[in-house]
This record gives C-alpha cells, structure tokens and sequence, in this order.
C-alpha cells in the first residue's frame, strides 16, 4: 500500500480489498453517506466500476430492474405473462419427465448388463451388503 504524504491519499492494490472492507463501503454507499466518486477518494479505490460491482455482488439494490417506475399491468397483459409462464413451466416438466425416464431405462439395461455378465462369466459382480460386520472389523477376545 502506498501513500502520497501531501495528498492522504492512498493507493491500494486489488488484493487489499478484503470482504469486511468492502461490506464496509457498499454499507456507507447504500446508507448515503459516501457517494462512488467520494468513496473512491476517501479509500483510495481506483475506479467507481470496482464499486459498482461490489454494489452489484454484496448491495441490496435490484440491478435487474433499474426501472424506477412501475407501470400497472392490465388484466390482460397479467394473464399473458402467466400463459407464458405456465408454458415454460409444462416444458421444463415435460423435459424432467423424459430425463427421468430416460434414467429408468438406462437403470433397467444396466442391471440387464450385470445380469448378462454374471451368467456368462459365472462371477458375481454384484457386492451384497449385509447386516452383520466383517470378520475383519470383528474385534477378537482372546483367553489369557
């Protein structure tokens, strides 16, 4: 970190910014108390975009919608866009049955495979877990 003596400025490098520092100036940007351009100086940020994106990553504000007005809806357009959402909804289904499906099948000629294997090679390939501990894992109790 580097700092000019006549000016109190101080120059920070990109590793310097640790989460609490920047909670820190997103919280006084969002509270009013700084502005970008003045937390730039006061901090010694390089650019306002760095604090944009802090904005952006740790901010309450709603980048997605940067309208500040709300025009009212019609009934209509409300029922259009539930359509439309309805739609999307019934693919996104449609699709999450065929891959469940599809997953059923792949399960069934999997098994079929083993199976097929067992016979042919006479091995079981199967594990078969059972209940009861290993007689490795056993401990043994030996008579002195």
């Amino acid at each position: 970190m580097k700092t000019l003596e006549n000016t109190g400025y101080v120059k920070r490098t990109q590793k310097d910014y640790s989460i609490s520092f920047k909670l820190q100036v997103v919280g006084e940007i969002e509270s009013g108390q700084l502005g970008r351009l003045e937390a730039c100086h006061k901090y010694g940020i390089q650019a306002r975009s760095t604090i944009t994106q802090w904005l952006r990553k740790y901010g309450t504000f709603d980048w997605d919608n940067l309208t500040k007005e709300t025009v009212a809806k019609t009934p209509e357009q409300k029922i259009l866009e539930l359509e439309a959402k309805v739609k999307l909804l019934e693919k996104q289904k449609a699709r999450a049955e065929h891959l469940a499906e599809r997953a059923d099948k792949k399960s069934i000629i999997f098994d079929m495979l083993v199976d097929l294997a067992e016979k042919e090679y006479k091995i079981d390939i199967r594990k078969n877990y059972t209940p009861d501990l290993s007689t490795s894992s056993k401990k043994s109790t030996k008579k002195r």
